[in-house]
């Protein structure tokens, strides 16, 4: 308690040398210095003067550290006129990793002194999987084969935004963004050859990336949380064990390695329809992943490759792969997801769907939820989006962040506190909070009656599954809720 108290005195010391300094506006013109050569700061100033409120520690040490809270971050605007927030480009020491094409593998960082958090974020972006449709991705999507254009400074925005308002758990902590340029799901170990036309050395990425941080200040990180979406999300599954086996080969017991995975994962399941496979939009996703994993030399957590031996590509599948990671990890995965529903060749848009792809879609949400139940921490809402959006996720991870210190100190998890979130309703979009879905032709915003209607949604027939009374449902979704 002494050393809270002795936080929020610093706070308020800063806060007043903030107010003074940005009086007036939030860009003041410097004041000019008297002519006197022995000019100096006079300490007998007067300053302005926060009240402190001494119950909070004596009877509620949470409403404390709360008032500790909303002060740093009032203070936040003030620091931030002196802060870069932008994250710089930094190539790897290791020239031998790379990526597709051959040019230098790299990250972007901003660092923030003090913080002994970590955040690595990997970036998604489907891949490719045999020459043919690697030389179109090239042509089309190069900058997720290669770093000749990548910019020398990026902004992070989401979780990696450095403004409290957009960021609220994790702003001020040490941001690290991976650009995806290997197209092989952060699974590759394979180096550009004369016989290997492309390098796939997503896994060797992360690794190199990890031990150039350790320069950096990652040596004395309490936290590292490795995150992404997408194929990104996907490849937080298949890596974050390896990274907490990295760092504790190094020496670094004391960091703890955490996962987020963000929409990245899918189900093997069968497609509505057949198709070739000509490309990852229309291969079945069993298929893609098979040939992948051989055209990119993919690398498997060790756990998860001995139980499926001999067909290791499973791992790349999230209820396949999960009971075999150690550490802990948060997934985040939209019960009717855009890109699986891609892959299984169900379209939303243009005509109304068919019956058949109507129960087909329904079975989908059912079949993702059952592979999630065992997750002890997710956020898997009735929605049809693809990557992270909503207000109650921030909470959802804040709380995972309190129950995983809680156990580390064996102590009770925090009432009121779930980490464990899934939507019980059982079409797209039932949830009243899901992002907005816009027409495709119109770019017309429509709500969750207007798109379940688009859809050829039946009301009667969908009241009878769930016991209601038709006019009840219909008003409900009319409603919105």
């Amino acid at each position: 308690e002494e050393r809270s108290v002795l936080l929020l005195l610093v706070l308020m010391q800063s806060g007043a040398l903030c107010a003074r300094r940005f009086r007036g506006g939030r860009n003041p013109q410097p004041r000019r210095a008297p002519p006197s050569p022995t000019h100096r700061a006079d300490r007998g100033d007067t300053t302005e003067s926060f009240p402190l409120d001494f119950t909070a520690v004596e009877e509620n040490m949470d409403n404390f550290m709360t008032q500790v809270k909303n002060l740093a971050q009032s203070l936040y605007p003030c620091s931030a006129q002196k802060l870069d927030n932008d994250m710089k480009l930094n190539f790897l020491k290791n020239t031998s990793v790379t990526c597709n094409d051959g040019t230098p593998a790299g990250y972007y960082l901003k660092e923030s002194r003090g913080s002994r958090r970590w955040l690595i974020f990997l970036e998604g972006g489907w891949y490719c999987f045999n020459k043919e449709n690697c030389d179109t991705r090239y042509e089309t999507m190069r900058r997720f084969m290669s770093s000749s254009k990548w910019p020398h400074t990026k902004t992070g925005t989401g979780i990696l935004s450095p403004l409290p308002e957009e960021n609220p758990h994790w702003w001020n902590a040490n941001m690290v963004f991976i650009p995806y340029c290997s197209s092989d799901v952060w699974s590759g170990a394979t180096a550009k050859t004369e016989q290997n036309f492309y390098a796939f050395m997503g896994s060797l990425i992360i690794q190199e990336v990890v031990k150039d941080l350790l320069n950096k200040g990652l040596d004395n990180a309490k936290v590292l949380l490795l995150a992404g979406s997408s194929a990104g999300g996907t490849g937080v599954l298949l890596n974050v064990d390896g990274v907490a086996e990295l760092l504790e080969g190094l020496g670094h017991t004391g960091i703890q390695v955490r996962g987020l995975s963000d929409s990245g994962w899918f189900l093997d399941n069968k497609q509505y329809q057949c198709t070739d496979c000509g490309d990852t939009a229309s291969c079945a996703p069993t298929e893609t992943i098979k040939r992948g994993f051989k055209y990119w030399g993919a690398v498997v957590p060790e756990r998860c490759r001995q139980t499926h031996e001999g067909e290791e590509w499973n791992c790349f599948f999230g209820y396949r792969v999960f009971p075999s990671i150690k550490s802990p990890v948060f997934v985040v995965q939209w019960l009717f997801d855009e890109a699986q529903l891609t892959v299984d060749n169900i379209q939303l848009t243009g005509q109304p769907v068919q019956e058949g792809q109507w129960r087909y879609i329904q079975n989908l949400g059912t079949e993702l939820r059952n592979t999630l139940k065992d997750v002890p921490a997710m956020f898997a809402p009735a929605c049809l989006s693809h990557e992270i959006s909503g207000t109650s996720l921030p909470r959802a991870l804040h709380c995972w962040d309190r129950s995983l210190q809680d156990n580390r100190n064996n102590k009770a998890p925090p009432k009121a506190c779930p980490v464990h979130l899934i939507d019980s309703c059982p079409w797209p979009h039932c949830n009243p909070t899901c992002p907005t879905i816009r027409d495709q032709f119109t770019g017309q915003e429509m709500n969750v009656f207007q798109f379940l209607m688009h859809m050829g949604f039946d009301v009667q027939k969908m009241a009878q599954q769930q016991g209601m009374d038709p006019s009840k449902l219909l008003g409900m979704l009319s409603s919105g809720s």
